[in-house]
């Protein structure tokens, strides 16, 4: 039998509706009650968990408004609240002016705020837990704030404004200026305040309460009061001073912004600082009397020094006041330098640099009072050269120790030396006179160590590099190496070609190629008189041993002429052998005896003892006329001057060392202190002296006199006429065609290594060479010159006429003359 199963069918029911438990006055009078306690700090007896049911409900059942509203309203009566209990009462009274009584009060005033604060956030975020659905859900559909953020507002509107905003303002800026003042303030009270404004923004770009309101008031009182710090501080302090209290400014308001303030307020703040404090006083702080540059270098405050480099070095107008200042600094010493050697126009010295009555300290003898004068010029000119080497040094130092070797500061020195340097007419002379004295040696002179002789040289060096004017040194440096090879006098011969290879170094082998000249010169002659002797031994030899240097006349300055003398009979003998000699070794050359530039080794009988006496060749040549004559007979100066020949002032100078200096070998009629036509002389048979050798030296101009320099200077004029002349033929034949303007520029600069020509000089030998048809010239707008190439005969000669004649330049010539017949 068959079971039947019924078919069950399932009923599907509607969801059953929930309705409320509690109605929405009952839901939020219990929600508001705990948010009180919330505000009321009770909330540890609150269940988080029906708290957000409450919220949840609300939301769920579409009174999300009133719940937000709500809310709102209970923050904003919180915040009241604490605000007149909290706040209000902490306002500063404003009666007292003793600055801790007001930090006090300030920092009573910032820290109520901050408990507000507190209280607040902390409210806010546990209203922001439980209202997390309100916040997902209503917040977002309505396009309100979060409660978090509408609770920042609501502090904002009910506490940052007048008068809680400005009393805060007021107690940041007091506390500020208080420790500006010097005195110590809780740094944390200011920062947990400034804190809560940075916190709190005022509108959708971001913009805090802090950047609108604290930051501009900072700025503003910041303006005034280092306005008037930097007149009080002007006025109060000297320059180190005033350059401290700004260092101390700086670090204390940037550690100010790092502890306290915001970040961003540190550039403008250090803005106010730079602009009130150091730009517009720049040039009266580095100027200060008794305490300015001039006087910080010269007392060596190095650190005071830094100090000014640092804080010039931040304002844009420092460093060209630096500068500035620097510059006339060095160039007020220089001048003064200069000034102190101006009294150097005329001086007498002695050949070797040693005056006879230097070792007469006493001055005991009354004819040396003229000659006096030597070592006290010369003195003068090798102070100079040493004071601006000390002066270099001083500033390099300062530089390197306190300006951390800034290139703009050295350029700025080079410039100030280069400058004070040139002003010195004399300066070519007078390096030239210092390298001398360091190279020559003497029996009164300390023998220095070649290590300390190179060093001197070395700071030379650099004094020669700002020399404009290296033509006149070289002329000036010729004529004192002439003095030492002639005379022996060179400390040695390592130093010598040391010297020549720094000059190499700075103007080029060009400058030096004569000099090398006269040390090869120096070398020939002794090989030529290790011959002569060997020569000697096979005939029949004069009476007098003579040593002879055979200088060649376009290496060696002729500056020395030759003075006309009349040789003795005896000497004349001797100069005949080596003449015979030479002649048999050298066909075509011609020898010219320059007596002035020689010295002799002469034995003398007095009463007493022989001496053996060292004099210059004119002074032989006087003494042997008194050979043959009793004491009593004596010769006038016009027969002195008949018998020799020699020129006045050589036959003066000379007389004047043999008569009138310490060892009196003649004795004058009348004795006194100069030589004058109408003096007579006579042999000084009662001489006497200790020593067995005595050198008698020529009194000579050390340092030139006005008129010595004026010839030296028209030689110079003139020998540059034929540099500038060769300059622009070589330019023009490169070139073939320039402007009047580009030839002179070229010109100028290719011979600046030398000199700096005068552009009016170029113009006069621009015009020169137009006359003699070696340039064209078209007329138009701009003067232009073209080479005459046909007119190479004519450049050859302009180019003989230069001492030195290049080898590129005889075969560019040699190749223009094989193309144009």
């Amino acid at each position: 039998m068959a079971s039947t199963r019924r078919t069950v069918k399932t009923k599907i029911k509607p969801p059953r509706k929930h309705e409320s438990e509690v109605s929405l006055d009952e839901t939020w009078t219990r929600l508001s009650s705990n948010i009180r306690e919330i505000h009321n700090q009770n909330a540890s007896n609150l269940s988080f968990e029906e708290n957000y049911r409450y919220a949840y409900n609300m939301v769920l059942y579409k009174n999300g408004a009133v719940l937000y509203k709500g809310v709102c309203q209970l923050v904003a009566e919180n915040i009241d609240r604490l605000a007149q209990s909290e706040i209000v009462p902490a306002f500063p009274s404003g009666s007292s002016k003793d600055p801790v009584q007001q930090s006090q009060e300030g920092e009573s005033l910032l820290k109520a705020l901050r408990r507000v604060w507190n209280d607040h956030t902390g409210n806010m975020s546990k209203l922001r837990d439980i209202l997390k659905y309100m916040d997902r859900v209503y917040t977002k559909a309505n396009d309100v704030p979060e409660i978090w953020d509408a609770g920042l507002d609501i502090f904002l509107k009910h506490i940052i404004r007048p008068p809680i905003q400005d009393h805060v303002t007021s107690a940041i800026l007091s506390l500020i200026q208080i420790e500006r003042d010097g005195y110590v303030i809780s740094r944390s009270v200011v920062k947990e305040c400034v804190d809560v404004l940075l916190q709190l923004s005022v509108d959708h770009d971001a913009k805090t309460v802090y950047k609108r309101d604290l930051e501009p008031a900072v700025l503003t009182a910041s303006e005034t009061f280092y306005s008037a710090e930097g007149k009080r501080l002007l006025e109060t302090c000297d320059a180190p001073e005033y350059l401290r209290r700004v260092e101390a400014r700086l670090d204390s308001e940037q550690a100010r912004t790092y502890h306290y303030l915001f970040s961003q307020t540190g550039g403008p703040l250090r803005k106010i600082l730079e602009r009130h404090l150091l730009t517009h006083n720049l040039s009266t702080v580095i100027g200060m009397p008794n305490s300015g540059l001039d006087v910080m270098v010269d007392l060596d405050k190095f650190d005071d020094l830094n100090r000014l480099y640092r804080l010039f070095l931040m304002v844009p107008n420092g460093m060209p006041t630096l500068k500035r200042s620097f510059k006339d600094s060095i160039l007020r010493r220089g001048r003064e330098i200069n000034l102190a050697s101006t009294s150097i126009d005329t001086g007498q010295d002695m050949d070797d640099g040693d005056l006879n009555d230097a070792e007469n300290p006493k001055g005991k003898d009354k004819g040396q009072g003229r000659t006096a004068t030597g070592p006290a010029t010369l003195t003068l000119a090798l102070k100079w050269v040493q004071t601006v080497l000390d002066l270099k040094d001083r500033f390099d130092c300062v530089w390197t120790r306190a300006f951390d070797s800034n290139r703009e500061v050295e350029s700025s020195l080079n410039e100030a030396f280069e400058d004070f340097i040139n002003l010195n007419e004399k300066a070519p002379e007078y390096i030239s006179l210092f390298i001398d004295e360091n190279l020559k040696k003497g029996p009164q002179r300390r023998q220095k160590p070649d290590m300390e002789v190179d060093a001197v040289l070395d700071k030379t060096i650099t004094v020669f590099r700002y020399i404009t004017e290296k033509d006149a040194f070289e002329r000036y440096y010729k004529n004192h190496l002439a003095k030492r090879l002639l005379l022996g006098r060179s400390v040695s011969d390592d130093a010598e070609r040391g010297m020549l290879a720094k000059l190499k170094v700075e103007c080029g082998y060009q400058f030096t190629q004569k000099l090398e000249g006269m040390f090869h010169d120096m070398k020939i002659s002794a090989d030529t008189m290790q011959a002569y002797r060997k020569y000697l031994e096979g005939v029949s030899a004069p009476e007098v041993e003579i040593s002879v240097t055979v200088m060649t006349s376009t290496f060696w300055p002729m500056s020395h002429s030759s003075a006309s003398c009349i040789f003795p009979e005896i000497l004349i003998r001797a100069c005949k052998s080596f003449e015979h000699f030479y002649f048999s070794r050298h066909s075509g050359r011609r020898l010219a005896w320059q007596p002035s530039l020689g010295n002799v080794d002469v034995r003398v009988q007095f009463k007493a003892r022989r001496h053996d006496i060292n004099v210059s060749t004119f002074a032989l040549v006087i003494l042997l006329l008194f050979e043959n004559l009793t004491d009593d007979e004596f010769l006038t100066y016009e027969e002195l001057k008949t018998a020799t020949s020699i020129p006045d002032t050589e036959l003066q100078r000379h007389l004047q060392s043999l008569a009138c200096a310490k060892f009196k070998i003649l004795k004058k009629h009348p004795p006194g202190r100069d030589v004058d036509p109408s003096d007579s002389f006579s042999f000084n048979n009662d001489f006497t002296c200790p020593m067995q050798k005595i050198k008698i030296s020529t009194v000579s101009a050390k340092v030139e006199t006005t008129k010595e320099r004026r010839e030296t200077r028209d030689r110079i004029e003139e020998e540059r006429h034929h540099q500038i002349e060769a300059c622009i033929v070589r330019i023009m034949k490169d070139r073939k065609h320039l402007t009047h303007n580009d030839l002179v520029n070229e010109v100028t600069r290719q011979l600046a290594s030398r000199f700096q020509p005068n552009p009016q000089n170029i113009k006069k030998r621009i015009e020169g060479l137009i006359d003699v048809g070696n340039i064209n010239h078209l007329l138009c707008r701009d003067l232009i010159y073209i080479w005459h190439s046909e007119s190479i005969l004519n450049a050859v000669k302009i180019a003989s006429r230069i001492t030195i004649l290049h080898e590129a330049w005889i075969h560019h010539i040699r190749y223009y003359t094989s193309h144009h017949k």
